[in-house]
């Protein structure tokens, strides 16, 4: 793989990652042991214009990305030219149509938690379309991913149809327009993770699916070119950070996390618990073709070499702590939810079922939403709270347990990041409830750390994922300590909790009207 940096430049050993999620955007300057240098966040406003529906103003992303790079940079006292290359990562499927002429995006981005093309999928699955899908993209007919949001853009703008036809407009996902912003409209491309996530990308074959364009109705002509996760993505514009910088590397976060992690080997598993939650197990050469509704799909491909893995995705996590916060007011910031779910034994047999926005893997229903079940006079802040926490680990305990139904191996532990991984309770009750060592890296930065580690790896800063995966440390690991009985009486609760939001969705038109 050849260097995108010159000799100077790479004796600076210096990466930038631009970290760009659902709930905010982050730059984080890592040396090549993976140090963290400096970091800065802005937090990104949500916007809500129907029940089920979720936008992104991407003109707002992309002011934050600047504005935090440069932050972090003033932060670390640095220029441009200590940086050796740019790695990106970003929330997956949030889809941007813009105009190739001038860059403006033609609607907001609808964000990979929308479901209101929920109607459009039923009807493709209805007419048996779903196999297909599978084969070719590993992938679920649902909302979540970007190919029937891009067709909804396209029927929905005036006349956007006819220009994505000529080839006036640009389609990528969120990786995709900060690099054409990034590089001036130089260079319109995406990397391997963030296509196959479009449910339009053969994972097999590596390439654009034209039976499912065709399908989807998106016109190849929107679509960007795919590169390896370490690649020569461009150059950044030298007016944005001060000078030019190389960019070497693009995964969706994830995949990224996948990296950040040393998730090298098939087997190893890691779990990202931010907005959503997300387990990813790598399977090496083989695509698994899940019968238990999850997801095969790509870890990262590098010198044009592809290794997939088996993802369970999880809608809300973080979210619904968030929501806690600022929705019902019950906590002032995310870490008293440690404080407040350790001061009592139990919930009382509350249960938080947090679909929001639909249940994923492995219920995979939209038309399921959000309750609170077993309410008593008794029932307490606290208890709220400790369910909201207990939801996400009985989710994830969902996610293995399709894993080890569609052949994984079972781990010999979990490793986790991400925002809420800080919440020792919640890690110890993560364990308890998998009846598996759960493992707290060092650096939680996983994500940008990953995306760090392929930029490197394209400018040459390491010269294999060994290099990479020596890397990780261990800061502390959760061992399972809960009575087995009580750990299937607790699990049992969860999936009757689960049962009861079934199906309860009030379906939404084109003009946000609620119908049911």
């Amino acid at each position: 793989m050849a260097a995108a940096a010159d000799p100077e430049r790479r004796q600076q050993q210096l990466l930038l990652a631009i970290d760009q999620g659902t709930t905010s955007t982050r730059a984080i300057v890592f040396d090549t042991d993976g140090q963290i240098r400096s970091v800065a966040q802005r937090e990104l406003p949500q916007i809500y214009p129907a029940p089920g529906w979720v936008e992104h103003d991407a003109d707002e992303i992309w002011n934050a990305t600047v504005a935090v790079c440069r932050e972090a940079l003033a932060a670390g006292r640095l220029k441009a030219a200590d940086i050796l290359s740019i790695g990106i990562a970003n929330q997956r499927e949030t889809t941007v149509i813009w105009e190739r002429r001038t860059g403006r995006p033609i609607h907001n981005a609808v964000v990979w938690q929308d479901r209101r093309t929920a109607d459009l999928c039923d009807g493709l699955v209805e007419a048996g379309y779903s196999p297909l899908v599978q084969v070719r993209t590993g992938l679920l007919i649902d909302p979540y991913f970007s190919a029937t949001k891009i067709s909804w853009i396209l029927d929905r703008v005036d006349g956007a149809r006819e220009a994505a036809e000529r080839g006036e407009l640009a389609f990528g996902t969120i990786d995709s327009f900060l690099l054409w912003r990034l590089t001036g409209g130089a260079v319109h491309a995406t990397d391997a993770t963030n296509a196959a996530r479009t449910m339009l990308f053969d994972v097999v074959r590596q390439q654009w699916d034209d039976d499912l364009l065709r399908l989807f109705r998106v016109p190849r002509a929107l679509l960007p070119a795919v590169l390896d996760n370490a690649a020569d993505f461009g150059v950044a514009r030298p007016d944005l950070l001060g000078g030019p910088v190389p960019i070497g590397g693009m995964a969706g976060d994830q995949q990224a996390a996948a990296v950040g992690q040393g998730c090298f080997a098939p087997g190893m598993i890691k779990s990202t618990y931010g907005t959503g939650c997300f387990a990813v197990c790598q399977t090496g050469s083989t695509l698994v073709a899940s019968t238990h509704r999850l997801l095969g799909t790509l870890c990262y491909r590098l010198y044009g070499t592809p290794a997939y893995a088996l993802e369970g995705s999880i809608f809300t996590a973080g979210a619904a702590v968030q929501w806690l916060r600022d929705g019902l007011k019950l906590i002032g910031t995310a870490s008293e939810t440690e404080e407040l779910a350790s001061s009592i034994a139990d919930t009382g047999g509350v249960y938080l079922v947090p679909a929001f926005t639909g249940l994923g893997a492995p219920h995979w229903d939209s038309a399921a939403r959000g309750a609170i079940l077993g309410l008593t006079r008794n029932t307490s802040i606290a208890a709220v709270v400790r369910a909201t926490l207990e939801a996400v680990c009985y989710q994830t305990r969902d996610l293995m347990l399709a894993m080890e139904k569609d052949g994984a191996a079972r781990p010999t532990a979990l490793r986790v990041d991400g925002g809420m991984v800080a919440n020792d309770w919640l890690l110890q009750f993560l364990a308890d409830i998998l009846d598996l060592p759960v493992e707290r890296p060092v650096i939680t930065e996983t994500t940008a750390l990953g995306a760090a580690f392929l930029a490197g790896l394209q400018a040459g800063a390491y010269q294999s994922l060994d290099e990479i995966a020596a890397r990780w440390r261990s800061d502390k690991v959760f061992t399972p300590r809960m009575d087995p009985a009580r750990r299937e009486a607790l699990y049992r609760g969860w999936l009757d909790a689960v049962a009861r939001t079934r199906g309860h969705a009030i379906r939404t038109g084109a003009d946000g009207a609620g119908a049911e």
